[in-house]
C-alpha cells in the first residue's frame, strides 16, 4: 500500500504502555497518522486480542511501525523519531522498580535524552505524558488545585519525585531550536489493560484486607479514564499548532471532570466485580504509622519486597487525602473535554477485568453448613445463637435486659444487696399481677404463664453441674501443680491473672462489667464475620513475637541464655514423663 502525502508522522514512546496503546490506536482511528511505536521491548507482540483489530492491520499496511528504544540509548531514540513532526512521550510498558539508579536513568537521563534527539531531529513538537502526582506531597489535600501549584519540597514517592524532574526539563526546553513542548497531568488514569490498581485490589479483596476504609471514606478524588488521557495528548498536539502562546512550555491537569469519593470509586469496582465493598473504617494515621513500620522492616529485611509495599503506601496516601484539580486551563487552551464519562469508563474497565471478578454463588452459598470457631467455642446453643445475632430482634431483646439489670445493680447507687431484694419484690409484684388479671380485656386475649416456664430441664442442669465440675477439676489441677513449686510458667499466669482481677474489683468493677456485656455481644460476632482477617493478624502478631523473642535470646549473655534454656528443656522433659 502507498502512503499519501497527507499523512504526517508522530512518534509514540512507551507506545506499548498502558497510556501509549490507547494513543496509539486513537490516533490511528483519526486516519490521518503514520504511527511509530516505540517502546523498550525488542519486538512487538500482540495481544490475542490485538490479532484481528486495527493495530495489526495499520501494521500490515504500513500504517504503524515498530522500533526498539531504550531511551537511555539516545542513537536508538534518533533512529526513530527522524523524519517525524510530533513525539507523544509516555511510560515504558515496562513498570519502574524501585532501585533508584536505574530509575533516574530512565525517567530523567531518558527526558534530556529525548530532549536533545528532538533537537537533533527537528522535531516540531513534544507532548510529555506526566502525572498529577508530581504535586501531591501525601501530607496535604488538594482541593480544586490548578496548574499554579508548586512542586512540593519533598515527595514520598521516588518515581514522582523523578517524573516531576523530567517535566520540569521538557517544559524548559520549548521554544529552543524550534522544538514546542507541554505536559499533561492526569490523575489517576485508569482503564482496561491497566496493571496496578484493579489488579491490587482484587488481590487485597481476595485476601480479605479490601473491607477496610482509611479515615473517614469522605474523602474526594480525581479520575480519569485511558481514552480521555489519550484525547487529551491529540487536544495539546493540534493546540500546539494553533496556539502556541498559550500551550507551550505549559502543563496541564487532565481529569474526567466527575471528582468522586474515593472510596465509593473503589465500592464501584468491587462490587461489580463480585466482591464486598469496604465498611470498617480504620484511622489513617494509625494506618499510616503501620505503613512505616512494614517498610522499615522491609528495607532492613529484603529491598526486593520493598517493589509493592511501595506502590500499597502510594495507594493508602491517597485512600486518606482529598485529592481533586481544576480541568478550566486545559478545557480553555487545548479545548479538551473527556469522550468517556466516568460511569461508563468503570463499566468498560469492570468488563475487561471479568476474568478477575468473584464467583458470588460460591461465596454467598458455600461453607454455610458449616460451623465457624467461634460457634464451636460457644457450643452451638441458645447462648451462640444469641451472642451471634442469628435473630437480631431476641438477640437485641437479651442485651437490652441486661442492660436493664447492669444499671439497676450497678448504676443506681444502692448496695447489691437492696438492689437484689428490690428486683425480686418487683418481679413478685409483677407475676403476682398477671397471675389475677383476667383472660379477656376489651377483647385482648391474655394468655397465663405456665408452670413449666420456671422449670429447669434435666438436661439443662445436667450441662450446667458438668460445666461446673469441670471448671472444679482444673482450679484443682492448677492448685496441685503450684503446690508442687515446678512449673513456674503456671506460677506467674496465676498471679498475674490474681493480680489484675484484684485491680478490677478493687477500682474498676463496674466499668469491667460494662465492657464485658458489651465485648460479649459485638467481640463474637465480629470475630466469625472477620475470622481470615483476623486468624491473619494474630499468626502475623504471634510471628513477631517469636522473633522478638528469637532476637533477645540471641541478643542476652551466653550464661543467662544458657540458664533460660536448661530451664526450658527440664520443663519439656517433665511434661513428657
Amino acid at each position: 500500500m502507498v502512503i499519501g502525502d497527507h499523512y504526517r508522522t508522530c512518534v509514540v514512546l512507551g507506545g506499548r504502555g498502558f497510556v501509549g496503546r490507547s494513543l496509539v490506536l486513537r490516533l490511528l482511528k483519526l486516519g490521518n497518522w503514520i504511527v511509530r511505536i516505540a517502546d523498550s521491548a525488542v519486538s512487538l507482540q500482540l495481544d490475542p486480542s490485538e490479532y484481528n483489530s486495527l493495530l495489526s492491520e495499520a501494521l500490515s499496511t504500513g500504517r504503524a511501525l515498530y522500533f526498539h528504544v531504550d531511551v537511555r540509548n539516545k542513537p536508538q531514540i534518533i533512529k526513530a523519531i527522524e523524519g517525524s513532526s510530533v513525539v507523544f512521550y509516555t511510560e515504558a510498558s515496562n513498570s519502574y522498580t524501585r532501585d533508584f539508579y536505574l530509575c533516574y536513568t530512565i525517567i530523567v537521563q531518558g527526558a534530556k535524552n529525548v530532549i536533545n534527539a528532538c533537537r537533533e531531529c527537528k522535531v516540531k513538537q513534544l507532548i510529555y505524558n506526566s502525572s498529577a502526582d508530581v504535586v501531591f506531597d501525601g501530607s496535604h489535600d488538594i482541593n480544586n488545585g490548578d496548574e499554579s501549584l508548586p512542586y512540593p519540597w519533598k515527595l514520598e514517592d521516588m518515581v514522582s519525585d523523578l517524573m516531576a524532574q523530567a517535566e520540569a526539563l521538557v517544559l524548559f526546553a520549548s521554544d529552543v531550536d524550534g522544538l514546542l513542548t507541554c505536559a499533561l497531568r492526569p490523575s489517576n488514569v485508569f482503564g482496561p489493560g491497566e496493571t496496578n490498581f484493579v489488579p491490587l485490589l482484587v488481590n487485597k479483596a481476595k485476601s480479605g484486607w479490601a473491607k477496610f476504609i482509611i479515615g473517614s471514606g469522605e474523602n474526594m478524588s480525581d479520575f480519569t479514564y485511558v481514552e480521555n488521557v489519550a484525547h487529551a495528548h491529540i487536544c495539546a498536539e493540534e493546540a500546539l499548532g494553533s496556539r502556541t502562546v498559550s500551550v507551550s512550555g505549559k502543563v496541564f491537569f487532565i481529569t474526567n471532570l466527575e471528582p468522586v469519593k474515593f472510596w465509593e470509586f473503589v465500592s464501584h469496582i468491587l462490587e461489580s466485580l463480585g466482591y464486598q465493598r469496604p465498611m470498617i473504617k480504620l484511622p489513617a494515621r494509625m494506618v499510616w504509622y503501620i505503613v512505616l513500620l512494614l517498610k522499615w522492616i522491609h528495607a532492613k529485611m529484603d529491598s526486593r519486597i520493598l517493589n509493592d509495599s511501595a506502590y500499597v503506601h502510594n495507594i493508602l496516601l491517597l485512600a486518606s487525602r482529598n485529592r481533586t484539580f481544576n480541568c478550566s486551563a486545559a478545557q480553555k487552551n487545548i479545548g479538551y473535554s473527556p469522550v468517556v464519562s466516568l460511569e461508563e469508563g468503570i463499566t468498560l474497565t469492570v468488563d475487561s477485568f471479568h476474568h478477575l471478578a468473584q464467583d458470588s454463588s460460591f461465596v454467598r452459598y458455600s461453607d454455610f453448613d458449616e460451623q465457624s470457631k467461634v460457634e464451636k467455642l460457644l457450643g452451638s446453643g441458645k447462648v451462640a445463637d444469641i451472642l451471634l445475632w442469628r435473630d437480631e430482634k431476641k438477640t437485641f431483646t437479651y442485651f437490652l435486659a441486661l442492660v436493664l439489670l447492669y444499671y439497676w445493680f450497678f448504676l443506681c447507687g444502692r448496695t447489691f444487696i437492696s438492689s437484689a431484694a428490690k428486683l425480686m419484690l418487683l418481679i413478685t409484684i409483677i407475676l403476682s399481677g398477671y397471675g389475677i388479671l383476667p383472660s379477656n380485656i376489651f377483647g385482648f386475649t391474655i394468655q397465663t404463664v405456665s408452670l413449666s416456664c420456671f422449670e429447669i430441664s434435666e438436661v439443662d442442669m445436667k450441662n450446667s453441674i458438668r460445666t461446673i465440675a469441670y471448671m472444679w477439676n482444673s482450679m484443682v489441677h492448677v492448685t496441685r501443680l503450684l503446690a508442687q513449686g515446678e512449673d513456674w510458667g503456671i506460677f506467674f499466669k496465676v498471679a498475674v491473672s490474681l493480680y489484675f482481677l484484684k485491680l478490677i474489683l478493687s477500682h474498676y468493677l463496674t466499668l469491667g462489667i460494662g465492657v464485658a456485656l458489651v465485648l460479649s455481644f459485638t467481640s463474637f460476632f465480629v470475630y466469625e464475620q472477620y475470622e481470615e482477617e483476623i486468624d491473619g493478624i494474630s499468626k502475623i502478631f504471634s510471628n513477631g513475637v517469636k522473633e522478638a523473642r528469637g532476637l533477645l535470646m540471641r541478643n542476652l549473655p551466653m550464661s543467662m541464655a544458657s540458664i533460660l534454656l536448661n530451664c526450658k528443656v527440664l520443663h519439656e522433659e517433665q511434661h513428657q514423663s
